[in-house]
């Protein structure tokens, strides 16, 4: 018997990702899987019409020892869900749709857009997020470089 699915690279808890279609580069992201959901901590986030269609322009402070270094975000809305949160409670998230890069693989993702400044992390990465692409080892973290 053949296996035919795609070879899957493992992952640590801890990883190091980019959003190019965004400008953001060299992101330590969260790998839980035991979210749905893929999450990023955004601030001064405001919705707009760009040709007709709803966008959202978002900040991100993409270094966490430097905050004063903020990235202008822009995307397409893609969705607005209700999400429960870590804490059990729900809420409605704005959502993107963006182009995640980890190690030398990229994929499209879907992201939610929230407040996560009480997390250490400003991306979360979900098990939508992941799909069928990667196999976590929780024991581990950084196993990927943009070459891999």
């Amino acid at each position: 018997m053949t296996n035919k699915s795609p070879k899957k690279v493992i992952i640590g808890n801890l990883e190091v990702c980019n959003l190019p279609d965004i400008g953001i580069q060299d992101l330590q992201i969260r790998v839980d899987t035991g979210a749905k959901t893929s999450s990023l901590h955004v601030d001064n986030l405001v919705t707009f019409k760009k040709n007709g269609r709803p966008w959202v322009k978002f900040d991100i402070h993409p270094d966490v020892h430097h905050v004063e270094s903020v990235i202008e975000c822009e995307s397409r809305l893609h969705d607005i869900r209700n999400v429960k949160s870590s804490n059990g409670e729900s809420q409605e998230r704005y959502v993107i749709r963006t182009t995640m890069q980890l190690g030398g693989d990229s994929w499209p993702i879907e992201i939610t857009l929230t407040d996560r400044s009480d997390m250490s992390f400003l991306m979360l990465l979900g098990r939508e997020g992941m799909g069928n692409r990667v196999l976590v080892d929780p024991s581990q973290t950084f196993l990927l470089t943009s070459d891999d």
